[in-house]
């Protein structure tokens, strides 16, 4: 069969490298790719939200499957067009694609049916939100309501903070539409964690377990990011409190969503907290995670065409995903300057090098190739990914790779997976 992927991130390039792996596959064509998909298939110069254009593309090229990696595409209606036109797609609509593109949506949702979350009230007006922040003690965190490319979500230390947070979204409009409706959350403290589970709107079938590093620099300082590093499995997550997660919010969410009348079929991903008072959902999103997806597909021993498929064919209860005990650890190599200001155009060197190992993989995130040369394209530039018996070989494979490679301005953080260890040290295990 031929496969189509939507996107052009590390997540992306992971999604590709599993699925080249099925005996099923014979074929895979990227919409619109980056340079390490540039070297698996071939990349077609798309709008990924321009839903008409690509499922042109999927009817044009024969494709069997298309398989979108990013929200975007999805909360625009992509799979929606696809399902009219009776194109097979992996992902939800986009009625349903509104738990992450609204966070007004999923926190209402989460409150009527009982999945645990932190208190919020949603603002569109600046002066009742600022009157309401002023009621709090801080820190408190702002969302914008809308997708924001991962940067609408303020933790205010101060109340200062959060009404500059609350004047950027409702009065100067930093998002735009996104922000026109914001979200004032409680604060709440713990270890986070996140959840891919496979549904196709009724059954379940729940992936390993990650966490992944949103600052910028080493000791979880500097701005957050996209992700600067995820690793699987995550020891401070005991069995009983991960058979909760899967019960009390993402069956419990996908049997909402069913109830409502919007049936929820693809990959939903939890972001969990894990505070003093119980779990506590922070976000879902529609798509898998990005870099949390590069450590968990690793760790999967079988084929993934199969269970992507089973979500669009209603046929998840009967499928059975088996996992390496192995730990995976993903280093993210950036640009200097990222989150904010950066350049790209800069070859890399040292790819080959360091993917030499059988352990490690490297997944392009922002790369482009530009007369036969690697460069950079973008503030996450590479996934160093590898497989090891305990987290200390995991992180030394990792790190030695990414040794290996070399551009002007990189950046990366050098204490990926720390917790993890330091969990394990004070525990024994």
């Amino acid at each position: 069969m031929k496969v189509m992927v939507v996107g052009s991130g590390g997540r992306e390039h992971t999604l590709a490298w599993k699925i080249s792996q099925s005996p099923l596959v014979s074929d895979i064509i990227f919409v619109p790719g980056n340079g390490g998909m540039q070297q698996m298939g071939e990349c077609i110069k798309a709008d990924g939200e321009d839903a008409s254009a690509v499922a042109d593309i999927a009817a044009g090229r024969g494709v069997d499957l298309t398989v979108v990696g990013p929200e975007a595409p999805l909360v625009a209606g992509l799979v929606d067009e696809f399902e009219k036109r009776k194109l097979r797609v992996f992902g939800p609509s986009a009625a349903a694609a509104r738990l992450e593109g609204s966070k007004h949506y999923a926190k209402s949702l989460m409150e009527k049916y009982g999945v645990p979350t932190g208190r919020a009230r949603a603002f569109n007006s600046f002066e009742e939100a600022k009157a309401y922040v002023e009621t709090l003690s801080p820190p408190v965190v702002v969302k914008a309501d809308g997708l924001a490319a991962g940067k609408g979500v303020i933790i205010a230390r101060t109340s200062e903070d959060a009404v500059g947070a609350l004047s950027d979204c409702l009065v100067e409009s930093v998002f735009g539409e996104s922000g026109s409706t914001v979200l004032v959350e409680e604060f709440l403290e713990g270890p986070e964690v996140s959840i891919l589970t496979l549904t196709d709107g009724a059954a379940c079938a729940h992936m390993v377990p990650s966490q992944d590093h949103k600052r910028a620099l080493d000791g979880d300082e500097g701005p957050n990011t996209g992700g600067m590093g995820a690793y699987s499995p995550v020891p401070l997550l005991d069995a009983a409190t991960e058979e909760s997660i899967h019960a009390d919010v993402m069956e419990a969410t996908v049997s909402a969503m069913a109830s409502e009348g919007v049936p929820y079929r693809g990959v939903l991903y939890g972001g969990l907290m894990l505070t003093s008072d119980g779990v506590k959902t922070l976000e879902f999103n529609v798509r898998f995670g990005d870099p949390e997806t590069q450590v968990v597909l690793p760790r999967l021993t079988g084929d993934l065409v199969p269970a992507l498929l089973a979500t669009v064919d209603g046929t998840v209860a009967d499928l059975a995903m088996e996992w390496t005990p192995e730990y995976c650890v993903c280093v993210v190599v950036s640009s200097g300057g990222y989150p904010g200001k950066y350049q790209t155009g800069i070859p890399i060197k040292g790819l080959k090098a360091a993917s030499s190992d059988s352990h490690v993989e490297v997944f392009h995130a922002g790369t482009r190739l530009q007369d036969g040369e690697v460069v950079t394209a973008g503030g996450r530039v590479l996934n160093v990914v590898a497989l090891g018996g305990d987290f200390t070989e995991a992180r030394g494979l990792a790190y030695e790779a990414v040794k290996a490679i070399s551009f002007e301005g990189m950046h990366y953080r050098t204490d990926i997976g720390h917790r993890a260890i330091q969990w394990q040290e004070e525990h024994g295990g």
